[in-house]
């Protein structure tokens, strides 16, 4: 079973940290039980529960009503609201609650729905991203489980897969060339797999190299292909200067190509990006800017 400190509690559900305190006094909503060090710690029974508060909290439910709610009757009010609710919070904290259940029904439910109402590129976008920097805490701090890690990741991927193989081929004679990479030791590549569609969905040619890419790898493909553009994302592989390192490595060994870069390492440094080097910030303002590549 996981744990969870009340911060990751609060990051996860939005209600703060005193709030929840409070909460505990007045209403015994959860139950933190402590570690042989006296430090407290709640468990994904507790998780749950205050996500399926929140999301009743914030459709005007007092507290003082949600608490006299058995869990069955919680659950089962929170169900009923969420069903065709298009509230992003709410549907975020579903998914929650199916990838630590995990319940891929329940997952693909909520996923299926939003992109009948949305369409795949905006559920991505309003959707997807923001429930990855929403549980992203929770990777790096260890309070996910490897099984729930992969469940998540490879559901996505599969649908991304999907996705990607249904786009046309685009016209080699006028598409410009991506290559698309990680570095070395990166391996969250969902977010390179979705600007890896939005490119090809733009008709451009992508060579999707994908995760932990020797250096030497990468300049062997420009070789042989001559590329137009480079795009990378850095979440966790390097941190400080050799990120800053690494940027200006490819920057110099890449000089007539121009370099798209995200990732949340990118966006913790503070480096003076070489003249050829690009931060992209999300994959809308990216797909802004597709068509005047």
């Amino acid at each position: 079973m996981a744990r969870y400190s009340i911060r990751e509690l609060e990051k996860l559900s939005g209600i703060k940290a005193h709030t929840i305190r409070i909460w505990e006094k007045r209403y015994n909503i959860v139950q933190p039980k402590r570690t042989q060090t006296n430090i407290r710690y709640y468990s994904e029974k507790d998780l749950k529960k205050l996500l399926n508060i929140a999301i009743l909290n914030r459709q005007g439910w007092k507290i003082s009503e949600i608490a006299r709610l058995s869990n069955e009757n919680l659950t089962d009010k929170v169900m009923k609201f969420t069903y065709n609710s298009q509230d992003v919070e709410s549907q975020i904290e579903k998914m929650v609650i199916a990838m630590v259940d995990l319940d891929e029904a329940k997952f693909d439910q909520i996923l299926s729905n939003a992109i009948m109402h949305d369409g795949f590129e905006q559920t991505i976008i309003k959707l997807i991203f923001p429930f990855f920097e929403k549980i992203g805490l929770l990777w790096q701090t260890g309070s996910i489980n490897p099984a729930q890690e992969h469940f998540i990741s490879n559901l996505f991927r599969q649908k991304l897969m999907v996705a990607i193989d249904n786009l046309m081929i685009p016209d080699k004679k006028n598409a410009r060339k991506f290559i698309l990479f990680l570095p070395e030791n990166e391996f969250h590549e969902l977010g390179l797999l979705f600007y890896n569609y939005l490119i090809k969905k733009a008709g451009q040619s992508v060579i999707y190299l994908g995760s932990s890419v020797p250096f030497n790898d990468i300049i062997e493909t420009n070789k042989m292909i001559q590329a137009d553009y480079l795009f990378t994302s850095i979440t966790t592989c390097l941190t400080g200067e050799k990120v800053d390192q690494y940027v200006r490595d490819l920057a110099t060994t890449f000089p007539k190509q121009d370099i798209f870069i995200t990732g949340m390492r990118i966006f913790e440094t503070d480096m003076n990006l070489p003249s050829n080097v690009e931060k992209i910030s999300s994959p809308l303002s990216f797909n802004e800017r597709l068509p005047n590549l």
